[in-house]
């Protein structure tokens, strides 16, 4: 539910959580009790809330079929031989004798 700010002529502005149905409709002062009405006194609090809590919503709002920019996506590439995205076989396997082997690589192609 959404804050709202009303003016009580007695107490002055106050904040309420109400349901946007109700957004316009007068409320009673929790102070004095008498009739307030609805003002817009103050910007919404965005700039107070931490960066994670915005970082959030930025991502709630883009649309799923926005591409990545170009920081976005280097920052979600992985570097080379990374186990996570792929088959999570290394590249290169060392036997106890010391040889190696390249499990991922194609050995009969030796040159194009």
């Amino acid at each position: 539910m959404p804050t709202y700010e009303y003016q009580c002529d007695n107490c002055g502005i106050f904040d309420t959580l109400r349901p946007m149905a109700q957004r316009n409709t007068s409320c009673n002062c929790p102070v004095c009790g008498r009739e307030a009405y609805r003002v817009i006194a103050s910007a919404p609090a965005m700039s107070s809330l931490s960066t994670s809590v915005r970082i959030g919503h930025a991502t709630n709002e883009r649309a799923s079929h926005a591409p990545m920019t170009s920081g976005e996506y280097r920052a979600h590439k992985h570097p080379p031989g990374c186990g996570c995205c792929g088959t999570g076989s290394k590249t290169t396997l060392c036997a106890a004798d010391g040889t190696k082997g390249f499990p991922t690589k194609r050995p009969w192609m030796i040159s194009h």
